[in-house]
């Protein structure tokens, strides 16, 4: 089987064990458990945060929720915006979501230990990039530790260096992933 039929299967079987959808009022609490566990203190959104920002842009806000278990096993989460660059406001900040916005700010991509190296990130990643580019949006901007750089180059994102963010007290990269020219 070559690599395009695996990644089908692979994804196909990911779409019968997960529901991928935006998130749901009365998952905000999960969703900032799953921050808890992913992230560590310094780089985690708070519970406040994560509620907000469920709240505010649930369209913005996609999750993988296991079939069978009845929970989020993980979620990716950004901001629109007509904005180019990443800047650590836009994890606070709501306010500066522009539902039209041309650009999407990706803020958060969390699986749950128990779940990883599934694929479960990479679809995430692709559910979401593919409804953003009918959106019409036209670029996808992150951040990221130096060590998950090759793992966002496999999804076909862009590196650009180091980012002015400095969010929890560490290096941040800034990548990007063209959605539509």
């Amino acid at each position: 089987m070559n690599d395009k039929k695996r990644c089908l299967q692979a994804a196909e079987e990911l779409h019968q064990r997960f529901e991928f959808r935006y998130i749901r009022p009365e998952e905000g609490d999960q969703a900032a458990q799953i921050e808890q566990i992913c992230f560590p203190p310094n780089e985690a959104c708070t519970e406040k945060m994560m509620k907000d920002r469920a709240a505010a842009a649930p369209e913005m806000f996609l999750v993988a929720a296991d079939r069978k278990q009845g929970v989020l096993a993980g979620f990716l989460c950004g901001l629109a915006t007509d904005e180019s660059r990443f800047r650590d406001e836009f994890f606070y900040d709501n306010t500066l979501y522009q539902p039209e916005g041309k650009n999407v700010i990706l803020l958060g991509l969390d699986v749950l230990p128990e779940y990883r190296g599934q694929g479960l990130a990479r679809e995430l990643m692709h559910v979401y990039l593919q409804k953003e580019k009918e959106r019409g949006r036209k670029v996808a901007v992150l951040t990221c530790l130096a060590d998950k750089i090759p793992m966002y180059e496999k999804m076909g994102f862009t590196g650009h260096g180091l980012s002015k963010s400095t969010w929890g007290g560490v290096p941040w990269y800034e990548m990007s992933y063209v959605l539509n020219d």
